[in-house]
């Protein structure tokens, strides 16, 4: 695969194929357009876990029909992704993207068809056992009033802890790389209600990588990040996803940071997957404009070669 990044594979057990482009291009593309406590014994990082090499995530025919619903929100979705890749779902408002990381966290059973990690049935797994492979970070979320940076990002650990939720060296060594790479070490012994809100976003992530996820969900994690922050959090998401073979599934509106940090993008509309592979296949003017109902113009940034994307409004 160009780039050195793997496809999507969108139908189970199969290959991908490049989906066909839908007719009536539009959008051409625009060339130049601490208390860290004080006696805590020393501890050696947690090295990534093994992986094994089949997909780590798989959706097989997956359908949702919401009581009272007059149209599917999910209809017939197949899809892959492997440990070490970022997907990128792309769509408008109501295209499905959220329903289905809802259905791979097991918070929502589908209709229709099968949710798998590590080739298990989400619904069979009990919800400990599930909460060690994966981790989901929500949109929005109850705020631990009370609780200080560090608890909010400990409590990721708790899945791998006892009855007595003892904190061992290991559990510390997952709490503190957590912080760090999430910029919130300064940040650790405030309680969660003085921060922003795109510092509490920041401690739901990390505690999301607290959990050493095999399998990490996030639905528009850059919401109510700064610009400095919003880049640092796709860097970070395509380094953890390659350095813990992570599987990673994003769901996200920004098509610069698709494009830029994203191994894999799929491209949703009403439920269905319109087309899957790395950016470079899927982003195209026409693609994003059968699935966003929006002419988008894609240039190419001169000076660092990254493609970027421009909404265009034909009003």
């Amino acid at each position: 695969m160009e780039n050195g990044r793997q496809a999507v594979n969108t139908e189970a057990g199969l290959d991908r194929q490049p989906s066909p482009e839908p007719t009536g291009t539009s959008g051409q593309a625009s060339p130049g357009a601490a208390r860290a406590s004080a006696a805590r014994e020393p501890v050696q990082p947690v090295p990534p876990p093994e992986r094994p090499t089949d997909a780590d995530l798989a959706f097989e025919r997956v359908s949702v029909h919401y009581p009272g619903a007059p149209t599917p929100a999910l209809s017939d979705v197949s899809l892959r992704v492997r440990g070490g890749d970022v997907a990128a779902l792309l769509g408008a408002n109501g295209a499905g993207k959220s329903t289905l990381l809802r259905v791979a966290a097991g918070i929502l059973s589908p209709t229709s068809g099968t949710a798998r990690v590590g080739g298990s049935d989400v619904a069979t797994k009990r919800r400990q056992e599930l909460a060690r492979e994966m981790a989901f970070v929500p949109q929005t979320e109850a705020i631990a009033w009370g609780f200080r940076v560090r608890d909010v990002v400990a409590m990721g650990r708790a899945p791998h802890q006892g009855v007595w939720m003892q904190e061992s060296a290991v559990d510390r060594a997952a709490i503190d790389d957590a912080l760090d790479r999430c910029d919130l070490a300064s940040l650790a012994e405030r309680r969660i209600e003085t921060l922003s809100g795109g510092e509490q976003r920041r401690v739901s992530i990390a505690r999301a990588l607290a959990q050493r996820p095999r399998v990490l969900l996030l639905d528009e994690p850059a919401a109510f990040l700064d610009v400095r922050h919003r880049l640092g959090l796709y860097r970070l998401l395509a380094d953890a996803a390659a350095r813990d073979r992570i599987a990673c599934v994003v769901a996200m509106h920004d098509l610069d940071a698709a494009a830029r940090f994203a191994s894999n993008a799929i491209l949703m509309r009403e439920g269905r997957i319109l087309a899957a592979g790395t950016p470079d296949e899927v982003m195209t003017p026409a693609r994003l404009e059968a699935a966003l109902d929006a002419e988008v113009a894609v240039g190419v940034h001169a000076a660092s070669g990254e493609r970027y994307f421009l909404p265009v409004d034909t009003r």
